[in-house]
């Protein structure tokens, strides 16, 4: 069903409510999602991408009952991945030599995926245009790396709509639409938590693109990203949002991880999180036991966190695969400015704590020399050292010197 957005842009994606998992199971849904994608109909019809794959042939059918397809004369391809690009070979084979306005990479990724077909593709870098009629036109702006190298956006004059592809979105599907009608609280959560988990390994180039686009002057009105709810209410907080994000925020938070054989590296974890409130009382501590804990959720709190601690026992001169797992998740993220330190018990060897110190330091984390490393369970003398680790922990916290 097509949805009106403004002006004479509608939407005619997809929502996904049933969607648990995204980019495999490396991320979890529990608001469903949208693969979103825009009609654009002036004296040129343009359609600004498409669905996943599994959704294509429905794409198709609802998009033949809102128009006749041979009215699209162009298509514009904002990013290769295949949940914006799935329906692609099914609708070109209704209407071939469409041209396809890309980036050259986005015609690598689209070939890769489905081959070489002799598709009609018109590269674009940023600055070019493509004119819709009345007097209004598409701008295009490339945004490599945020969150692939073919990735750009789509600014429409006149009407003032950034399809700003991957950014600014949130895995939410939201039959109200647009963000202003949306439940905020869930709004802003799957916002920061798309933030981090698949935008956060280019913090570093996020403000400098915002740099860029500001410099463009384009008095953006509406930003419609490919998945989620459309802003056109302040459109511009999102913006803002990400540009504190991108700049190694942080709040007054401490995050607790860990994972437990015999729950003696679970009773060194609720220690530290109960010294934590005692010399800290405004701290927020949240403690997650990994192993039954969704792992992007975590990497959500640890984005908000001034410090983490990581705990596992020593297993096989390593730690626990969840723990490793995790690590290795947090490490791509490349969170900065973040102390960190390590605890967990062991009954032979002993290698887990540092292990885990090491896993933190090359994950850019501000790792403490002080740790509570237990034999076989932790006693009177492990829980005495919990005070000075949590003290350094904290060291920089303005909480904890009031």
């Amino acid at each position: 069903m097509k949805r009106h957005v403004k002006g004479n842009v509608s939407w005619v994606g997809y929502l996904d409510w049933e969607l648990e998992h995204f980019h495999g199971d490396d991320y979890s849904i529990y608001n469903g999602s949208s693969q979103n994608a825009y009609l654009i109909e002036e004296e040129k019809t343009v359609l600004v991408d498409t669905v996943w794959v599994p959704h294509r042939f429905d794409f198709i059918e609802n998009l033949k009952k809102e128009i006749d397809l041979k009215r699209i004369d162009a298509i514009v391809v904002n990013h290769g991945e295949t949940d914006h690009s799935g329906a692609l070979a099914a609708l070109l084979e209704e209407i071939p030599d469409t041209p396809l306005y890309c980036t050259a990479m986005a015609v690598k990724s689209l070939e890769g995926q489905y081959g070489k077909r002799g598709w009609n593709f018109h590269v674009v870098k940023t600055g070019d245009e493509l004119p819709v009629g009345h007097g209004k036109k598409l701008q295009f702006i490339e945004m490599r790396m945020l969150h692939w190298p073919d990735s750009m956006a789509t600014f429409l004059t006149g009407d003032n709509i950034l399809f700003s592809m991957d950014a600014f979105g949130q895995h939410y599907a939201t039959s109200e639409l647009f963000a202003d009608l949306a439940d905020q609280e869930i709004l802003w959560h799957e916002a920061l938590k798309y933030f981090v988990n698949i935008l956060h390994p280019f913090a570093a180039l996020i403000p400098r693109k915002l740099d860029e686009i500001a410099a463009m002057s384009l008095p953006i009105e509406v930003i419609a990203p490919s998945h989620g709810a459309v802003w056109r209410e302040q459109p511009l907080e999102i913006v803002q949002k990400y540009r504190e994000w991108s700049q190694t925020y942080q709040e007054d938070q401490v995050t607790i991880v860990y994972d437990t054989m015999w729950d003696g590296t679970k009773a060194i974890a609720h220690a530290i999180a109960e010294a934590v409130k005692q010399q800290s009382p405004s701290t927020v501590v949240k403690v997650f036991h990994i192993a039954k804990s969704d792992k992007n959720e975590v990497m959500t709190e640890i984005f908000k966190s001034r410090a983490i601690a990581l705990g596992s026992p020593t297993y096989l001169n390593g730690v626990l695969a969840s723990v490793s797992g995790w690590l290795a998740f947090l490490k791509p993220l490349k969170f900065k400015k973040k102390r960190a330190a390590a605890f967990g018990c062991y009954g032979w060897s002993g290698e887990g704590v540092k292990v885990l110190q090491d896993g933190l330091a090359a994950a850019g984390f501000d790792v403490i020399d002080e740790q509570v490393k237990s034999l076989w369970n932790p006693d009177e003398n492990d829980f005495a050292k919990v005070p000075e680790l949590v003290k350094s922990l904290l060291e920089d916290s303005p909480a904890a010197k009031q």
